[in-house]
């Protein structure tokens, strides 16, 4: 473990992450020979965000316009014989080794090697369908074959029963005038679906004088395009008269019915069956070979499938990329972007890297130039804090070198995570499932495009994951609670008051059904003096008082922590003032809010930390609560003797009072002021710059003095109402640390410790034991783990959001994104 945790700190330095990198403005000539080269380079390195130079050009009209259409036609290609591997449920072979981008002439060899394959393998489909479509038909006709004996018959049937004088009147107009008597047929093939309709439409159309006879073929026939599998029927038609012929004919030609010669001798059949056998075996071998031939096709993609697909979005991207460079008068390529300062000689390294691999004479030019554009923020980040610093980014994006709060999330946040969720068992669950993602990221990492997006959240997660329970363990053995249990570690500090229960139990064990009041005074046996070594006494779990005793001490921790949270972000807004030099916002800011804040939530934890230590059960207890609201309410009045604390707290709080509302006006106006006064200042105070490094407009007109006042004045009125309502905040510690233990005591005592105390008999006694176990079990994963995890986790996620951050971060900020191929393949970089 501490050999993870050093590999995981020396992966970068731990300072950079203090700010974000000191980013330059990079400007870059490339021959267009070495182009490619030299940004395929790039691609590899991931230094380089460029700058489209090109804006108002048309997408249709830049350079390599062709070139990304030659891509996009490889890809095209590609998912084509994704496709067929699919359709043919082949298995991709994993490979983890991502190749590099071809150079120009590899990539015009795979141009011409997909070209090629694809032109083979649609030959092979166009032929293999025909051939299906032949021998489907040929099976088609067996079938009809085989169904004209049954269908003979019934046409026997007619002529017997004479039903022949109802389907053969001896005039009819629409069939042709005066008829023979002889009866006609026709026979084929039609999708089962189909035949009512075409029963009813036969009957319309021939006005009862067409008979339709149908039998299912019970062996599946498939479509030759898409071989799924469609059930037919065969079908024979009496009727007489050629115009009703041509009728009958146009009828299964609009449904879709396929008709087949067959012959009422029954010699001429057998003979037309011996041939359709023969050519139905014949076709069999060829589609045999066909198929052997396609499948052997088909493995030679797949073993190259995955290469090609990352290199042909490698090429692509370097395409795109080219695109945004603007040719000079020279020929020469210019490109812009930004780039980290302790990356340019690497930068340009990798360009002469690729000037060289194309055998260009022109070597490539890199100059930085000096801007007033905002850079990008750039956090380098490792496998530990990259998952800290997307919670960040999600609330907003660090400006440029602003501190960046992600360093102190690393432990501030499963801090108070493990304080609302305390437990040494689910903390321990929780830890071991985190640590687990963890030592198998290299295994989990390969294959985790392959694996639900729920799984793959949580495993970019697993670092807050597993140290989320490291804490909860840590805050649990502070609670000392365990699955609502205590552990017994260093010995009771406490004795019972009722001797009975210790003294009649033989194993010298405390009655679990005993309740006891805890009295640390006066008879002296009770309390022996020496609090527990580490965390809360286990006696508590028997106290009467537990409830009122654990209720006011995490309400007061709650109140404590967030007071320190929220000074430390005033000190780093005072380190952001300091490093971009406002000295006005120092004194004008900075100091009254830090005033205000301890004048009146550092009082209150000022009372906390002097009720522990003078007060005791004998001494009159105050509500530190309504000593808080006394001191605006009653200012200047003498305090209750049963409020008082100490002596002359009156004149100490009417001086704190005075304190922080002298801090409201110097909050509001004293910036105002002085940058009235001092208009320089006024302008180095908001000195900005837009993002296309066009300065902007006269400072006057922007921040006039109407501006800055109401800017102020929103940010007085945020804080000093914010001081209240955050510390206010900060009790939803307690309030599920407290949920979170009584729901795991009732889930212990009515589900658990129901079944342990079953005795039904000794056969049915383990049964139960086991069932009880396992409904406690998934419980405790299911509503205490997992549901009252992510509750927890979520309102840790707004205290750093809200509470903690408005302190001192604007994340104002853009991230820095440059052109990279394992961008370009994860998927994050969607241009």
């Amino acid at each position: 473990m501490a050999r993870l945790v050093r590999g995981m700190i020396s992966e970068v330095d731990m300072s950079k992450l203090l700010r974000s990198e000191e980013m330059t403005l990079a400007q870059i000539f490339l021959s267009q020979e070495a182009s490619y080269n030299c940004i395929r380079e790039l691609g590899e390195l991931g230094a380089v965000q460029f700058s489209d130079l090109n804006e108002g050009v048309n997408a249709f009209s830049r350079n390599y316009v062709s070139e990304i259409r030659r891509a996009e036609e490889m890809e095209r290609r590609l998912r084509f014989f994704a496709s067929e591997i699919e359709r043919e449920k082949l298995p991709i072979p994993a490979d983890y080794n991502v190749p590099a981008a071809p150079n120009p002439k590899d990539l015009i060899d795979l141009e011409a090697t997909l070209e090629q394959l694809e032109g083979e393998t649609r030959q092979i489909n166009a032929n293999q369908e025909a051939l299906l479509r032949n021998f489907y038909e040929l099976k088609e006709l067996k079938h009809v074959l085989n169904s004209a004996s049954v269908f003979f018959q019934v046409g026997a049937a007619i002529q017997q029963e004479g039903l022949k004088e109802r389907l053969t009147p001896k005039f009819d107009e629409e069939a042709g005038g005066n008829m023979s008597r002889h009866l006609s047929f026709l026979c084929g093939v039609i999708n089962r679906s189909k035949i009512p309709v075409f029963e009813r439409v036969l009957w319309r159309a021939s006005r009862g004088k067409a008979l339709l006879r149908h039998m299912e073929i019970e062996e599946a026939l498939k479509d030759p395009a898409t071989e799924e599998e469609i059930p037919k029927s065969t079908f024979i038609v009496y009727f007489q008269g050629e115009q009703l012929k041509m009728r009958v004919k146009k009828i299964c030609e609009g449904l879709g019915a396929t008709t087949y010669p067959c012959k009422e001798d029954w010699e001429e059949r057998r003979q037309t069956e011996a041939e359709v056998d023969k050519r139905l075996e014949e076709l069999t071998s060829i589609l045999n070979e066909t198929k052997n031939h396609r499948f052997r096709m088909l493995n030679t993609v797949v073993s190259s499938i995955n290469s090609w697909i990352i290199q042909v979005r490698k090429v692509k991207a370097i395409w795109y990329t080219m695109n945004k460079f603007k040719k000079t008068e020279t020929g020469l390529l210019h490109a812009e972007g930004w780039c980290p300062k302790i990356q340019l000689n690497e930068v340009d390294r990798a360009l002469k890297r690729g000037a060289q691999a194309a055998g260009s004479e022109v070597a490539p030019i890199l100059n930085t130039v000096t801007t007033r554009r905002t850079p990008p923020t750039y956090h380098r980040t490792n496998t530990l804090t990259k998952g800290y610093q997307a919670v960040i980014d999600a609330y907003g994006v660090a400006s440029y070198q602003e501190i960046n709060p992600a360093i102190f999330t690393v432990i501030t946040f499963p801090f108070l995570f493990g304080i609302m969720f305390g437990d040494i068992g689910h903390g321990l669950i929780m830890f071991l499932a985190g640590l687990y993602l963890v030592l198998k990221e290299g295994y989990f990492t390969k294959r985790l495009k392959s694996y639900e997006e729920i799984f793959s959240m949580m495993f970019h997660g697993r670092y807050i994951i597993m140290m989320n329970g490291m804490f909860a363990v840590y805050a649990g053995f502070l609670y000392n609670d365990i699955f609502s249990l205590s552990l017994n570690i260093f010995g009771f500090s406490w004795t019972p008051t009722n001797f009975t229960h210790y003294e009649k139990n033989s194993s010298h064990y405390i009655n679990p059904e005993a309740m006891y009041g805890m009295d640390p005074y006066p008879k002296g046996y009770e309390y022996k003096g020496n609090p527990y070594f580490f965390g809360i006494d286990p006696f508590w779990n028997l106290a009467e008082n537990k409830l009122t005793f654990i209720n006011s001490y995490k309400m007061k921790l709650a109140v404590i922590l967030g007071l320190i949270q929220m000074t430390f972000g005033l000190i780093l807004s005072f380190k952001n003032f300091q490093f971009k030099g406002k000295t006005v916002d120092i004194y004008c800011t900075f100091v009254p809010q830090m005033i205000f804040l301890q004048s009146l939530i550092g009082y209150l934890c000022f009372m906390i930390f002097f009720k522990w230590f003078t007060c005791g059960p004998r001494t009159t207890q105050p509500s530190l609560l309504i000593c808080l609201i006394n001191m605006f309410l009653q200012f200047g009045s003498p305090i209750e003797e049963h409020m008082q604390l100490y002596s002359n707290q009156m004149y100490i709080q009417s001086a704190l009072v005075v304190i922080a509302v002298i801090c409201v006006p110097w909050m509001l106006g004293a910036k105002p002021l002085i940058e009235h006064m001092y208009p320089r200042i006024q302008h180095a105070s908001y000195e900005q710059f837009d993002n296309d490094g066009e300065e902007e407009g006269e400072e006057e007109e922007h921040h006039s003095m109407v501006d800055v006042i109401v800017h102020q004045g929103i940010e007085t009125i945020e804080f000093t109402l914010g001081c209240i309502s955050n510390t206010a905040s900060y009790l939803r510690l307690w309030a599920l640390s407290l949920a979170h233990a009584e729901l795991s005591e009732v889930l212990w005592s009515m589900v658990m410790q129901g079944g342990l105390g079953m005795d039904i008999n000794p056969y049915v006694n383990p049964i139960a034991i086991v069932l009880t176990f396992s409904f406690w079990a998934v419980a405790t994963v299911a509503i205490l783990i997992v549901m009252e995890g992510l509750s927890a986790f979520l309102h840790a996620l707004r205290l750093h959001w809200v509470e903690f951050q408005n302190k001192f971060y604007k994340g104002e900020g853009h991230l820095f994104a440059p052109f990279s191929f394992e961008r370009v393949l994860n998927g994050q970089d969607e241009e």
